[in-house]
Protein backbone atom coordinates (compact mmCIF):
# COMPACT_ATOMS: atom_id res chain seq x y z
CA UNK A 1 0.00 0.00 0.00
CA UNK A 2 1.63 3.36 -1.44
CA UNK A 3 -0.37 6.34 0.35
CA UNK A 4 0.25 10.14 -0.23
CA UNK A 5 1.35 12.83 -2.78
CA UNK A 6 5.27 12.35 -2.38
CA UNK A 7 7.69 9.68 -2.82
CA UNK A 8 9.06 9.62 0.94
CA UNK A 9 6.04 7.51 1.84
CA UNK A 10 7.09 4.21 2.08
CA UNK A 11 5.08 0.58 1.39
CA UNK A 12 4.92 -1.10 4.82
CA UNK A 13 2.23 -3.57 6.10
CA UNK A 14 0.59 -1.57 9.20
CA UNK A 15 -0.95 -4.26 10.52
CA UNK A 16 2.14 -6.36 10.90
CA UNK A 17 4.07 -3.38 12.33
CA UNK A 18 1.80 -2.94 15.18
CA UNK A 19 2.25 -6.59 16.08
CA UNK A 20 5.93 -6.32 16.37
CA UNK A 21 5.77 -2.75 17.99
CA UNK A 22 4.05 -4.26 21.17
CA UNK A 23 7.67 -5.57 22.29
CA UNK A 24 8.42 -1.75 22.99
CA UNK A 25 5.27 -1.46 25.28
CA UNK A 26 6.17 -2.44 29.01
CA UNK A 27 6.45 0.37 30.79
CA UNK A 28 9.37 1.14 33.37
CA UNK A 29 8.08 2.92 37.06
CA UNK A 30 12.00 3.85 37.69
CA UNK A 31 12.12 5.17 34.15
CA UNK A 32 8.28 7.14 35.08
CA UNK A 33 9.25 8.83 38.46
CA UNK A 34 12.21 10.39 36.75
CA UNK A 35 11.07 11.63 33.32
CA UNK A 36 7.71 13.03 36.55
CA UNK A 37 10.80 14.74 38.30
CA UNK A 38 12.59 16.26 36.19
CA UNK A 39 9.15 17.64 34.84
CA UNK A 40 7.75 18.76 37.99
CA UNK A 41 10.53 19.71 39.96
CA UNK A 42 11.64 22.52 37.40
CA UNK A 43 8.09 23.80 36.69
CA UNK A 44 7.70 24.28 40.45
CA UNK A 45 11.05 26.35 40.85
CA UNK A 46 10.68 28.68 37.64
CA UNK A 47 7.17 29.29 39.18
CA UNK A 48 8.91 30.56 42.43
CA UNK A 49 11.70 32.43 40.73
CA UNK A 50 9.35 34.14 38.22
CA UNK A 51 7.37 35.11 41.68
CA UNK A 52 10.33 36.20 43.50
CA UNK A 53 11.35 38.55 40.01
CA UNK A 54 7.69 39.99 39.90
CA UNK A 55 7.88 40.64 43.59
CA UNK A 56 10.85 43.02 43.09
CA UNK A 57 9.86 44.48 40.19
CA UNK A 58 10.97 42.68 37.14
CA UNK A 59 8.21 41.98 35.55
CA UNK A 60 9.79 41.51 32.04
CA UNK A 61 12.02 39.05 33.49
CA UNK A 62 8.76 36.86 34.56
CA UNK A 63 7.43 36.78 31.50
CA UNK A 64 10.25 35.56 30.03
CA UNK A 65 10.63 32.64 32.92
CA UNK A 66 7.09 32.02 31.57
CA UNK A 67 8.34 30.61 27.82
CA UNK A 68 10.39 27.80 29.74
CA UNK A 69 7.69 27.43 32.26
CA UNK A 70 5.39 26.67 28.95
CA UNK A 71 7.75 24.55 27.82
CA UNK A 72 7.59 21.87 30.99
CA UNK A 73 4.06 22.63 31.36
CA UNK A 74 3.53 21.24 28.09
CA UNK A 75 6.07 17.97 29.18
CA UNK A 76 3.98 17.91 31.64
CA UNK A 77 0.82 17.07 30.04
CA UNK A 78 2.40 14.47 27.76
CA UNK A 79 2.89 12.65 30.89
CA UNK A 80 -0.58 12.76 31.35
CA UNK A 81 -1.15 12.00 27.92
CA UNK A 82 0.75 8.88 28.19
CA UNK A 83 -0.69 8.20 31.66
CA UNK A 84 -4.24 7.77 29.80
CA UNK A 85 -2.71 5.56 27.75
CA UNK A 86 -1.69 3.43 30.16
CA UNK A 87 1.76 3.86 29.25
CA UNK A 88 3.93 5.37 31.61
CA UNK A 89 3.38 3.31 34.60
CA UNK A 90 2.66 -0.68 34.65
CA UNK A 91 -0.25 -0.01 37.10
CA UNK A 92 -3.07 1.26 36.04
CA UNK A 93 -3.88 2.77 39.58
CA UNK A 94 -0.70 4.78 39.07
CA UNK A 95 -1.40 6.02 35.50
CA UNK A 96 -4.79 7.25 36.70
CA UNK A 97 -4.04 8.78 39.83
CA UNK A 98 -0.90 10.90 38.54
CA UNK A 99 -3.36 11.90 35.30
CA UNK A 100 -5.75 12.94 37.94
CA UNK A 101 -3.47 15.13 39.91
CA UNK A 102 -1.60 16.08 36.58
CA UNK A 103 -5.12 17.05 35.12
CA UNK A 104 -5.69 19.40 37.56
CA UNK A 105 -1.99 21.50 36.87
CA UNK A 106 -3.12 21.30 33.21
CA UNK A 107 -6.57 22.34 33.23
CA UNK A 108 -7.70 18.79 31.82
CA UNK A 109 -9.89 16.31 33.46
CA UNK A 110 -8.47 13.25 33.22
CA UNK A 111 -11.35 10.87 33.48
CA UNK A 112 -13.20 12.73 30.92
CA UNK A 113 -10.17 13.53 28.84
CA UNK A 114 -8.93 10.11 28.16
CA UNK A 115 -12.97 9.34 27.22
CA UNK A 116 -12.45 11.94 25.07
CA UNK A 117 -8.72 10.87 23.50
CA UNK A 118 -9.87 6.99 22.96
CA UNK A 119 -12.67 8.01 20.72
CA UNK A 120 -9.90 10.29 19.11
CA UNK A 121 -7.35 7.23 18.31
CA UNK A 122 -10.54 4.61 17.55
CA UNK A 123 -11.76 6.91 14.82
CA UNK A 124 -8.76 9.08 13.67
CA UNK A 125 -8.91 8.91 9.45
CA UNK A 126 -12.19 8.38 9.50
CA UNK A 127 -14.54 10.46 7.29
CA UNK A 128 -17.32 9.74 9.14
CA UNK A 129 -16.75 9.30 12.77
CA UNK A 130 -15.39 13.10 12.66
CA UNK A 131 -16.03 15.85 15.84
CA UNK A 132 -14.24 14.45 19.12
CA UNK A 133 -11.28 15.14 19.87
CA UNK A 134 -10.07 16.47 16.63
CA UNK A 135 -9.23 19.87 14.78
CA UNK A 136 -13.14 20.60 13.30
CA UNK A 137 -11.98 20.05 9.12
CA UNK A 138 -14.16 20.35 6.46
CA UNK A 139 -14.45 18.06 2.85
CA UNK A 140 -14.45 20.54 -0.19
CA UNK A 141 -17.86 19.37 -0.93
CA UNK A 142 -18.71 20.04 2.48
CA UNK A 143 -17.88 23.34 2.71
CA UNK A 144 -19.19 24.62 -0.71
CA UNK A 145 -22.91 22.91 0.40
CA UNK A 146 -22.43 25.43 3.20
CA UNK A 147 -24.23 28.94 3.47
CA UNK A 148 -21.61 32.28 3.04
CA UNK A 149 -22.39 32.34 6.47
CA UNK A 150 -21.42 28.50 7.61
CA UNK A 151 -18.55 29.39 5.05
CA UNK A 152 -17.46 32.40 6.70
CA UNK A 153 -17.82 30.75 10.29
CA UNK A 154 -15.66 27.99 9.35
CA UNK A 155 -12.82 30.82 8.04
CA UNK A 156 -13.04 32.01 11.21
CA UNK A 157 -12.40 29.18 13.20
CA UNK A 158 -9.57 27.80 10.52
CA UNK A 159 -7.97 31.16 11.06
CA UNK A 160 -4.45 31.14 13.15
CA UNK A 161 -5.32 34.15 15.41
CA UNK A 162 -8.25 31.75 16.42
CA UNK A 163 -7.02 28.22 16.11
CA UNK A 164 -3.83 28.93 17.82
CA UNK A 165 -4.76 32.33 20.05
CA UNK A 166 -7.71 32.20 21.10
CA UNK A 167 -9.14 28.69 20.80
CA UNK A 168 -6.33 27.40 23.52
CA UNK A 169 -7.41 29.73 25.68
CA UNK A 170 -11.09 29.09 25.51
CA UNK A 171 -10.53 25.60 25.40
CA UNK A 172 -8.32 24.95 28.61
CA UNK A 173 -9.37 27.79 30.63
CA UNK A 174 -13.64 27.44 29.74
CA UNK A 175 -14.81 24.64 27.63
CA UNK A 176 -12.76 22.15 29.78
CA UNK A 177 -14.49 23.25 32.84
CA UNK A 178 -17.80 21.07 31.53
CA UNK A 179 -17.76 17.75 29.88
CA UNK A 180 -18.77 19.01 26.15
CA UNK A 181 -19.57 16.03 23.89
CA UNK A 182 -20.00 13.45 26.64
CA UNK A 183 -22.96 15.85 28.42
CA UNK A 184 -25.16 12.15 28.16
CA UNK A 185 -22.03 9.69 28.94
CA UNK A 186 -23.40 9.33 32.29
CA UNK A 187 -21.88 10.62 35.72
CA UNK A 188 -17.95 9.60 35.76
CA UNK A 189 -17.62 12.55 32.79
CA UNK A 190 -18.85 14.79 35.34
CA UNK A 191 -17.76 13.78 37.87
CA UNK A 192 -13.94 14.00 36.39
CA UNK A 193 -14.58 17.76 35.56
CA UNK A 194 -16.46 18.61 38.86
CA UNK A 195 -13.50 17.40 41.10
CA UNK A 196 -11.08 18.81 38.59
CA UNK A 197 -12.72 22.29 38.75
CA UNK A 198 -13.00 21.97 42.43
CA UNK A 199 -9.26 21.21 42.93
CA UNK A 200 -8.39 23.69 40.55
CA UNK A 201 -10.43 26.76 42.48
CA UNK A 202 -8.96 25.71 46.02
CA UNK A 203 -4.87 25.57 44.17
CA UNK A 204 -6.14 29.00 42.85
CA UNK A 205 -7.93 30.91 46.04
CA UNK A 206 -4.95 29.67 48.04
CA UNK A 207 -2.25 31.46 45.79
CA UNK A 208 -4.49 34.11 45.49
CA UNK A 209 -4.35 34.61 49.03
CA UNK A 210 -0.73 33.89 49.67
CA UNK A 211 0.43 36.30 46.61
CA UNK A 212 -2.43 38.62 45.52
CA UNK A 213 -4.35 38.34 42.14
CA UNK A 214 -2.46 40.66 40.22
CA UNK A 215 0.40 38.53 41.18
CA UNK A 216 -0.94 35.13 40.56
CA UNK A 217 -2.13 36.39 37.13
CA UNK A 218 1.75 38.13 35.66
CA UNK A 219 2.84 34.63 36.91
CA UNK A 220 0.57 31.75 35.75
CA UNK A 221 -1.58 33.10 33.26
CA UNK A 222 1.33 33.77 30.39
CA UNK A 223 2.29 30.41 31.38
CA UNK A 224 -0.99 28.72 30.82
CA UNK A 225 -1.75 30.52 27.42
CA UNK A 226 1.63 29.77 26.27
CA UNK A 227 1.38 26.17 26.97
CA UNK A 228 -2.24 25.83 25.70
CA UNK A 229 -1.20 27.40 22.10
CA UNK A 230 1.93 25.08 22.04
CA UNK A 231 -0.05 22.30 23.05
CA UNK A 232 -2.85 23.06 20.07
CA UNK A 233 -0.43 23.81 17.66
CA UNK A 234 1.22 20.26 18.06
CA UNK A 235 -1.66 18.51 17.83
CA UNK A 236 -2.79 19.89 14.85
CA UNK A 237 0.58 19.30 13.18
CA UNK A 238 -0.04 15.87 14.23
CA UNK A 239 -2.86 15.27 11.57
CA UNK A 240 -3.22 18.23 9.78
CA UNK A 241 -0.83 18.29 7.11
CA UNK A 242 -0.96 17.85 3.37
CA UNK A 243 -0.29 13.59 2.75
CA UNK A 244 -2.31 12.65 5.15
CA UNK A 245 -4.62 10.19 5.18
CA UNK A 246 -7.98 9.90 5.45
CA UNK A 247 -11.12 7.47 4.50
CA UNK A 248 -14.77 6.79 4.33
CA UNK A 249 -15.92 4.49 6.95
CA UNK A 250 -16.23 1.58 4.16
CA UNK A 251 -12.69 1.76 3.19
CA UNK A 252 -11.22 3.46 6.59
CA UNK A 253 -8.76 0.65 8.35
CA UNK A 254 -7.32 1.78 11.70
CA UNK A 255 -3.69 1.11 11.40
CA UNK A 256 -3.08 1.99 7.99
CA UNK A 257 -4.68 5.55 8.96
CA UNK A 258 -2.77 5.54 12.60
CA UNK A 259 0.41 5.18 10.10
CA UNK A 260 0.10 6.85 7.24
CA UNK A 261 -2.71 9.55 8.45
CA UNK A 262 -0.21 10.50 11.29
CA UNK A 263 2.98 13.11 10.89
CA UNK A 264 6.37 12.25 12.14
CA UNK A 265 7.61 15.98 13.35
CA UNK A 266 11.61 16.09 13.69
CA UNK A 267 11.63 18.75 15.68
CA UNK A 268 15.14 19.69 17.07
CA UNK A 269 16.40 17.44 20.23
CA UNK A 270 15.47 20.48 22.72
CA UNK A 271 12.00 20.40 21.69
CA UNK A 272 11.81 16.62 21.28
CA UNK A 273 12.58 16.95 25.05
CA UNK A 274 9.47 19.30 25.86
CA UNK A 275 7.32 17.74 23.71
CA UNK A 276 7.54 14.13 25.27
CA UNK A 277 8.79 12.75 21.86
CA UNK A 278 4.84 13.42 20.87
CA UNK A 279 6.32 13.96 17.28
CA UNK A 280 6.40 10.39 16.86
CA UNK A 281 2.68 10.74 16.16
CA UNK A 282 2.80 8.08 13.57
CA UNK A 283 4.00 5.11 15.70
CA UNK A 284 2.18 6.36 18.70
CA UNK A 285 -0.99 6.00 17.17
CA UNK A 286 0.02 2.86 15.59
CA UNK A 287 0.73 1.31 19.01
CA UNK A 288 -0.42 4.03 21.69
CA UNK A 289 0.56 1.74 24.67
CA UNK A 290 4.22 2.92 23.97
CA UNK A 291 6.11 5.09 26.90
CA UNK A 292 7.49 8.12 24.88
CA UNK A 293 11.01 7.85 26.32
CA UNK A 294 10.79 4.39 24.14
CA UNK A 295 9.62 5.97 21.04
CA UNK A 296 13.10 7.35 20.10
CA UNK A 297 14.44 3.95 20.17
CA UNK A 298 11.53 2.68 17.48
CA UNK A 299 12.68 4.76 15.17
CA UNK A 300 16.36 3.70 15.62
CA UNK A 301 15.22 0.17 15.21
CA UNK A 302 13.05 0.70 12.17
CA UNK A 303 14.34 3.72 9.95
CA UNK A 304 12.37 3.23 7.05
CA UNK A 305 9.44 5.04 9.78
CA UNK A 306 11.65 7.91 9.75
CA UNK A 307 10.40 9.01 6.21
CA UNK A 308 6.95 8.49 6.84
CA UNK A 309 4.42 11.51 7.60
CA UNK A 310 8.19 13.54 7.85
CA UNK A 311 7.71 17.69 8.73
CA UNK A 312 10.53 19.39 9.76
CA UNK A 313 9.90 22.46 12.21
CA UNK A 314 10.38 25.09 9.12
CA UNK A 315 8.09 22.60 6.98
CA UNK A 316 5.39 22.25 9.01
CA UNK A 317 4.51 25.98 9.10
CA UNK A 318 2.97 25.31 5.97
CA UNK A 319 0.74 23.02 7.44
CA UNK A 320 -1.46 26.32 8.84
CA UNK A 321 -3.03 26.90 5.16
CA UNK A 322 -4.49 23.68 5.04
CA UNK A 323 -7.82 23.22 5.59
CA UNK A 324 -10.16 21.02 3.83
CA UNK A 325 -9.83 17.66 2.91
CA UNK A 326 -9.80 17.14 -0.84
CA UNK A 327 -11.92 13.84 -1.70
CA UNK A 328 -10.45 13.68 -5.26
CA UNK A 329 -7.49 14.34 -4.95
CA UNK A 330 -7.18 12.80 -1.67
CA UNK A 331 -5.44 15.67 0.33
CA UNK A 332 -5.41 18.53 2.97
CA UNK A 333 -5.62 21.69 0.47
CA UNK A 334 -6.08 25.91 1.19
CA UNK A 335 -9.12 27.87 0.82
CA UNK A 336 -7.36 29.04 -2.42
CA UNK A 337 -7.40 25.93 -3.63
CA UNK A 338 -11.44 25.76 -3.59
CA UNK A 339 -12.05 27.56 -7.03
CA UNK A 340 -9.11 25.51 -8.72
CA UNK A 341 -10.97 22.39 -7.65
CA UNK A 342 -15.01 23.49 -7.98
CA UNK A 343 -13.95 23.85 -11.49
CA UNK A 344 -12.22 20.78 -12.19
CA UNK A 345 -14.73 19.13 -10.17
CA UNK A 346 -17.24 17.88 -13.16
CA UNK A 347 -14.35 16.74 -15.47
CA UNK A 348 -13.37 14.22 -12.15
CA UNK A 349 -16.62 13.07 -11.26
Amino acid sequence: MSVGHNSRVATIDARQLRQSLTRYGKPSNRRGIAELAVTLLPLVALWIVAWLTFVRGHWWATLLIAIPSAGFLVRLFMIQHDCGHGAFFSHRSANDWVGRVIGVLTLTPYDFWRRTHAIHHASSGNLDLRGIGDVDTLTVREFLARSWWGRLRYRIYRHPIVLFGIGPAFLFILQQRLPVGLFRAGWQPWLSTMATNAAIALIVAVLIWFIGVKAFLIVHLPVMLLAASIGVWLFYVQHQFEDTLWEGDRTWVQQDTALYGSSYYDLPALLRWFSANIGVHHVHHLCSRIPFYRLSRVLRDHPELREIGRLTLWESFRCIRFTLWDETGRRLVSFRDVPRIEDERPAAE
